[in-house]
């Protein structure tokens, strides 16, 4: 009884229409609203999705990049405000759900087999 009260109060809070379809191991770019001041700009992060964990409301994935030989991750909740779009660039074959050997790779050995459409 209680799970289905939680699930009927988180459904006015999930993003229907514009909800992102990705997968893990897909190249994305996560364009979030940043507030600077009174000013509120639009930020790109971009990078392969690792990991996708929760459900509902509390469904975050992560994404991770590389910055100046260094690795980058960040975790995004799926169905935040702050989230404008998720933009899939490249569709990447994978046989895992979670891509975390992808963080002791480095160079050519973190490129993924592009899956054809």
């Amino acid at each position: 009884m209680s799970q289905q009260l939680l699930e009927s109060i988180e459904a006015d809070y999930l993003k229907k229409d514009n909800a992102p379809e990705f997968e893990i191991g897909d190249t994305v770019d996560v364009h979030t609203k940043i507030l600077e001041g009174d000013k509120e700009r639009i930020q790109v992060f971009s990078g392969v999705v690792i990991a996708r964990n929760g459900s509902g409301t509390r469904e975050m994935f992560t994404v991770r990049r590389i910055v100046a030989g260094e690795g980058v991750e960040r975790k995004f909740p799926l169905h935040s405000p702050r989230i404008d779009k998720v933009v899939v660039k490249r569709s990447s074959v994978v046989r895992r759900a979670k891509l975390y050997f992808l963080r002791d790779r480095i160079g050519k050995a973190v490129r993924l087999k592009e899956r054809r459409r």
